[in-house]
């Protein structure tokens, strides 16, 4: 069995974990992106996780924590497995990942389990269909008065593009009544930021009540064409879906930044920059890796950033590839995770995104990134001076 040494284990954790958890898992920090990217922190976490791998083999390398197992993936075949296998025997709602979403969505597919958790999963997934609303004319209105917006003043900021963002995120969820609620999604990312020290931060009842009696509101009115006009129970969901569009949306001007096109475009922007960067399943029961038990109750940490970015196993780990998506995909490069935890949402995320993408560059050229792509790249501090290219009919 590969235990880590406690000079390594200092190491996974000052490197790998900890400035994660600083950046902030549910809600970037700005302030804490902005530092990151100076050190490029994503960079040197790989380089950590690349030595861990050399050291100790394929197998999980378990961290010396005391009271606590902890095994850190080094093996793109485990990831799959680990994925593959869940949530038997692999559990999706780890006690880390239920204290930090229930300051916000309590009732959320992703801290569910056994029959409820199978319920809420097919109310997503039947709900959160691309069919189901019309994202396409959606993102082409909006994005048409941000284009009119930019031409203005010539660059692009995530500040001008977030707020519009969030436009079409509330229209797509909760219908063209939610359009200028910026209250709504104000209060969520309040408790987002809340949810970021999980049991750390004391639960504000008063904002969550706020928050769910506002968005209980929107979703009353049905109003058909969005989301919430879908059947079934949708209140303890919703909350969730515009937590991941937040995701979305970051990981949407990052693909402008780099040149990127269409669902494939889309796909490498999670790929070279991960939304999600740390994967979280804990073992029901005893598991064998590689020849070796672990115990059960062993958290499982998958830092998604080195499969993705991996040198020594991806030659065009730092560069635009939308080729790659075309071909037989590595079961460790997994924007969306994967096996049966995998986003029910991924279609209607790539839809919104890829015609966002397609708007914006029908009437706007942008700078784009050169190779090497740096390793972590601040959305918060992307400013992109724009020229118009082509005819444009007001």
């Amino acid at each position: 069995m590969a235990i880590s040494s406690r000079l390594d284990t200092a190491r996974v954790l000052a490197t790998v974990l900890l400035p994660t958890l600083a950046k902030g898992v549910i809600v970037r920090r700005p302030g804490v992106m902005a530092a990151a990217e100076k050190v490029q922190a994503d960079t040197r976490a790989i380089d950590t996780m690349r030595r861990l791998r050399d050291r100790y083999g394929p197998e999980p390398v378990r961290l010396r924590v005391t009271g606590r197992s902890i095994a850190v993936l080094v093996d793109p075949t485990d990831v799959g497995r680990l994925l593959a296998e869940s949530p038997e025997p692999f559990a999706l709602a780890t006690k880390e990942k239920k204290s930090a979403l229930e300051h916000f969505q309590p009732h959320g597919v992703l801290i569910s389990d056994g029959p409820e958790r199978q319920r809420l999963r097919e109310l997503n997934e039947r709900a959160l269909r691309p069919e189901n609303v019309p994202a396409e004319a959606v993102v082409r209105d909006e994005a048409d008065l941000l284009t009119r917006h930019v031409m203005s003043t010539g660059e692009l900021t995530w500040a001008s593009f977030n707020q519009t963002w969030w436009r079409i995120v509330r229209r797509i969820v909760l219908g063209d009544g939610a359009r200028g609620d910026d209250r709504l999604t104000d209060d969520l990312k309040a408790l987002r930021a809340d949810a970021n020290w999980a049991f750390l931060h004391p639960k504000r009842r008063e904002l969550r009540e706020r928050f769910q009696a506002r968005l209980d509101e929107h979703l009353a009115r049905r109003e058909e064409g969005s989301l919430a006009a879908q059947p079934g129970d949708l209140s303890g969901q919703v909350p969730h879906w515009l937590f991941a569009f937040d995701a979305a949306g970051i990981v949407t001007l990052r693909a402008l930044a780099i040149g990127a096109r269409g669902r494939n475009g889309v796909l490498e922007s999670a790929r070279l920059w991960p939304t999600t960067p740390v994967i979280l399943r804990k073992s029901r029961e005893p598991t064998r890796w590689h020849g070796t038990w672990l115990p059960q109750d062993t958290l499982f940490v998958v830092f998604t950033p080195f499969f993705h970015r991996d040198p020594d196993r991806l030659p065009f780990a730092d560069r635009y590839a939308p080729e790659y998506w075309d071909g037989p995909l590595d079961p460790a490069i997994v924007p969306f995770s994967g096996g049966p935890g995998v986003c029910p949402g991924r279609d209607l995320v790539l839809t919104v995104a890829a015609t966002m993408l397609d708007a914006l560059s029908e009437h706007l050229s942008f700078p784009v990134l050169d190779s090497p792509l740096p390793g972590t790249l601040n959305h918060f501090g992307i400013r992109m001076p724009v020229e118009q290219t082509g005819i444009r009919v007001s």
